[in-house]
C-alpha cells in the first residue's frame, strides 16, 4: 500500500565545495525545503549530474556527529558519508542528510546508549534499555524530498533493507539496491554484527585479523 505524500517545496539551493580530510574535493548543489512532514532541516545535497540518469544514485544518511564530525570509531558512520559522497558524484545522484542522529534518539540519549553498551549491550539493546525506538527513523520527509527533486524512481545505496522498504511504501520506486563497503574495524566490530544479525543489514563481516 502505497502512502500519498504531503507536498514539499525546494526553499533554497547553494553550490558549496566539499573537502574531506583525505583530500577528495567535490562541489555539491545543497538544496533546503519547505514543508517536510518532521519539520525537521534535512538537506539533499545533488552530486554530479543527478539528471543523467533515470534512476540517480541515492544515499539516506543519518546524521551522526560522533562519526561524521569527530571520527568516533565505534561506528561506520563518518567512512560510508565519504565513500557515498564520491560514488554518488562519480554517477550522479543524491545524498539525503536527515537530522536523525542515533537512530532517531538524539545525541544525548545515543551517549547515553553508548554507556550502556559499555556494559555488554549491543545497540539495539542499549536503545531498549533506554525506553526508547530501537529504531525510531521515519522516512517520509526523504520520500518527499525525492520527489520534490524530481526522483521518482532511485538506485539506492544503503545495506538497511527498511530504508528501501519505507521508501517504497510512500511511492519511490527502487531499482537496484547497491551496498555500501564495509568500513570494519576492531571498535565497530559488535556494532555492525548487531546490524547484521538484529536488522538483517547486508554488510559481508569478514573475521577481523591481527
Amino acid at each position: 500500500m502505497t502512502h500519498q505524500l504531503p507536498t514539499a517545496t525546494v526553499r533554497s539551493r547553494v553550490r558549496v565545495p566539499l573537502a574531506f580530510a583525505d583530500g577528495y574535493r567535490v562541489e555539491a548543489d545543497v538544496h533546503t525545503f519547505h514543508g517536510l512532514a518532521d519539520g525537521a532541516e534535512h538537506l539533499a545535497l545533488a552530486l554530479g549530474d543527478p539528471t543523467a540518469t533515470a534512476t540517480p544514485l541515492v544515499r539516506l544518511h543519518s546524521e551522526c556527529l560522533t562519526g561524521d564530525v569527530f571520527g568516533s570509531a565505534r561506528c561506520d558512520c563518518g567512512p560510508q558519508l565519504r565513500e557515498s559522497v564520491q560514488r554518488i558524484a562519480e554517477t550522479g545522484g543524491y545524498l539525503l542528510y536527515l537530522r536523525q542522529e542515533g537512530r532517531g534518539i538524539g545525541l544525548y540519549n545515543k551517549l547515553d546508549a553508548y554507556a550502556l553498551q559499555d556494559s555488554g549491550l549491543d545497540t539495539y539493546q542499549a536503545n531498549a534499555a533506554l525506553g526508547l525506538p530501537e529504531d525510531g527513523r521515519d522516512y517520509t520527509a526523504a520520500a518527499q524530498m525525492l520527489t520534490t527533486l524530481g526522483a521518482p524512481a532511485v538506485r539506492l545505496l544503503s545495506n538497511n533493507p527498511d530504508k528501501a522498504t519505507q521508501l517504497t511504501t510512500h511511492g519511490i520506486t527502487i531499482t537496484e539496491r547497491v551496498p555500501t563497503g564495509v568500513h570494519l574495524s576492531p571498535s565497530n566490530l559488535r556494532y555492525l554484527r548487531a546490524k547484521v544479525e538484529h536488522t538483517q543489514h547486508t554488510l559481508a563481516l569478514a573475521p577481523l585479523v591481527g
